[in-house]
């Protein structure tokens, strides 16, 4: 970072693209990545469209659903101009979290922060494809389901809102170093 004349701070693209950023867009990318491999596997080879239901273990199966709502089924998109609301207000969030951590100093908060970029990257792209989000994990003890069928996009962006909710609570600034 370069200290101008009047003693303001200039960031430079090298100050943008520091390891623990790095580290940040890698976890985004992977998360991305990894996102859309496995809802290519569910509606390609496992065909989890047509079969709606693979049974793997007896608390854990493969669900086809398509999630045309938010979090929680919530703000269904009804409509195509709802479809895109939903994806316009989900990649005006995604761009507030890379601002957030390209400007994030401290390691941990980048981690939760390029999760939480690479599942909404992941489901801005199904949204966009399809009109709604594939999720497929279902988790069950029996008939009851206490969570929700999701998808590896929507585990990332839980545990990283976890991870930064969890470090704002009892991580301390100074304690941590920073980049």
């Amino acid at each position: 970072m370069a200290i101008c004349a009047a003693g303001a701070r200039r960031w430079s693209v090298r100050d943008l693209f520091t390891r623990n950023r790095l580290i940040g867009l890698a976890i985004a990318a992977v998360i991305f990545a990894s996102d859309q491999f496995v809802k290519w596997l569910v509606i390609g080879p496992l065909q989890l469209r047509e079969r709606y239901v693979i049974d793997l273990l007896p608390f854990f199966d493969l669900r086809y659903t398509e999630n045309r709502g938010v979090s929680l089924g919530l703000f269904e998109a009804t409509s195509a101009e709802m479809r895109w609301v939903l994806v316009g207000v989900t990649a005006l969030i995604a761009i507030v979290v890379a601002v957030w951590m390209m400007r994030e100093r401290l390691l941990g908060d980048i981690i939760g922060l390029g999760m939480i970029l690479g599942g909404a990257l992941g489901n801005i792209v199904d949204r966009t494809k399809f009109g709604y989000v594939i999720d497929y994990a279902d988790f069950h003890i029996g008939d009851f389901r206490p969570f929700l069928i999701f998808n590896v996009a929507d585990a990332a962006i839980t545990i990283g809102v976890v991870i930064i909710l969890a470090r704002s609570f009892f991580v301390s600034e100074k304690a941590e170093a920073t980049v």
